[in-house]
């Protein structure tokens, strides 16, 4: 443990409104979201102990409405003042409770929507900060804590006819046997992942032709591809990318929520000529029995979804249902590191690999250490497991993604690699940073 400072406490809790101009060159589009300017609602935990001891955290967004999510995080600041580093770097779990159980606030949800990504926040910087103080990446900390303390973080409730405090606790001993192995496995070829840099669907077929083969020459063995605003747009696109790659490629593809059940069937059959590996998103990610009958109308190609799931009780029950082939969790959709640990101990308890959702701002950088664990401390694989990889706005973070031969290389500094570079905070707060002051400054004078 640290001692600089005797007895830390939060001290002030900072938000931010972040957002990038990515709808210019359509990066992140798709057949929902046209123009996303990719954003982040941020939050730094102050301490007595100064800038050596802080907790960041944020969740992703999509341009407007980021002012919305900030909202939601600072109407959390009476929890967090006054707390003690120590107390919260403890029991993690002591304040999801808190934070969770509060009934006015709880009445916005309960447990979902923009209160829930707020409660996801401010819980992932207390992680970001109780790995600094441990001097470690928070995959090691959660690789390397007791199972008895991780179930302890786990909250059981609706999910306990699925996964029990002692299933969790018997996954998570067995889990840790060649855990040496596979760290020193880890630190020397990394974590498999896949792109999806060719696939946005505003981009021009000379451009997916270009990072398609790009991605393949850089050691990706999967791309993905969005689909569904136009079946035969689609086709040509497919055609495209599979000539680009050639036939030893996985092309996933996803649609984003588009389509209702019948007309998901009949696009993926439509799509089958090219051996789609999974279509991700077919229809609302509240549509468990859809997703069902999505998967078996569609069969042998995978169905994949979680990253707009809204809790572990959903994922609990498209689990339940036979639903998914491919468990997409979402490191800031919700309520944090605590619920992502349920989320992957149901994953590892039903035996459905998990391939996390990584397409947003800081989202490599964050899921990377949940991924990173569960091969080391439940699942003890990488087999058919991948972390999705988008190549844009690393360089806003302290401690960026790092890629080699298409496997994520396992972080080392502290912490959860959620801290922005300051120059990124000051230039792209919205509406009053640098960029976006000179760019509302020249619309007035065009206008």
């Amino acid at each position: 443990m640290s001692a600089i400072h005797p007895a830390p406490r939060i001290t002030a809790v900072d938000t931010f409104d972040i957002r990038f101009p990515t709808s210019r060159e359509l990066d992140g589009s798709d057949a929902m979201n046209p123009d996303p300017d990719y954003s982040a609602a941020y939050v730094v935990l102050r301490t007595d102990a100064g800038d050596e001891l802080e907790g960041h955290g944020f969740t992703f967004t999509i341009g407007r409405g980021n002012d919305v999510q900030v909202a939601a995080i600072n109407a959390l600041r009476p929890h967090l003042l006054g707390r003690s580093v120590a107390e919260l770097c403890a029991d993690p779990g002591a304040l999801n409770r808190d934070l969770i159980g509060d009934s006015q606030l709880r009445w916005l949800g309960p447990e979902k929507g923009v209160m829930h990504m707020a409660i996801g926040t401010v819980l992932n910087a207390v992680w970001d900060l109780a790995a600094k103080r441990e001097g470690r990446p928070l995959w090691q900390l959660l690789a390397h804590a007791t199972p008895e303390w991780l179930v302890s973080q786990v909250d059981f409730r609706y999910i306990a006819d699925a996964l029990t405090p002692e299933d969790a606790l018997t996954l998570l001993r067995d889990g840790r046997t060649g855990l040496a192995d596979r760290e020193k496995d880890l630190l020397e070829h990394g974590y498999p992942g896949y792109t999806t840099s060719p696939g946005w669907l505003g981009y021009s077929d000379d451009k997916l032709i270009r990072l398609a083969k790009q991605a393949v020459a850089d050691g990706f063995t999967q791309i993905k591809l969005k689909v569904g605003a136009d079946l035969e747009d689609d086709i040509r696109r497919l055609r495209t990318a599979r000539a680009a790659v050639g036939d030893g490629i996985r092309i996933a593809i996803d649609a984003n929520q588009r389509w209702n059940i019948d007309e998901a069937v009949t696009w993926v059959n439509a799509l089958a000529e090219f051996d789609p590996h999974w279509i991700e998103e077919p229809t609302s990610p509240d549509e468990i029995l859809g997703h069902a009958a999505v998967r078996r109308g569609v069969a042998p190609v995978k169905v994949a979804t979680g990253e707009h799931v809204q809790n572990r009780i959903v994922f609990k029950q498209l689990l339940q249902a036979d639903a998914i082939d491919v468990l997409q969790i979402d490191a800031a959709r919700v309520g944090g590191v605590n619920e992502n640990l349920a989320i992957l101990l149901l994953a590892a308890r039903f035996g459905v690999p998990v391939c996390p959702h990584a397409g947003g701002v800081g989202l490599c950088e964050l899921v990377q250490h949940l991924s990173m664990f569960d091969y080391l401390a439940l699942s003890g694989t990488t087999e058919d497991r991948v972390i999705e990889y988008v190549d844009h706005l690393h360089e806003h973070f302290t401690s960026p993604v790092r890629m080699r031969g298409g496997h994520y290389v396992a972080p080392l500094d502290p912490g959860f690699s959620a801290t922005m570079v300051a120059q990124s905070i000051a230039d792209y707060r919205y509406p009053d940073g640098t960029f976006w002051a000179a760019d509302l400054a020249g619309q007035e004078e065009a206008a």
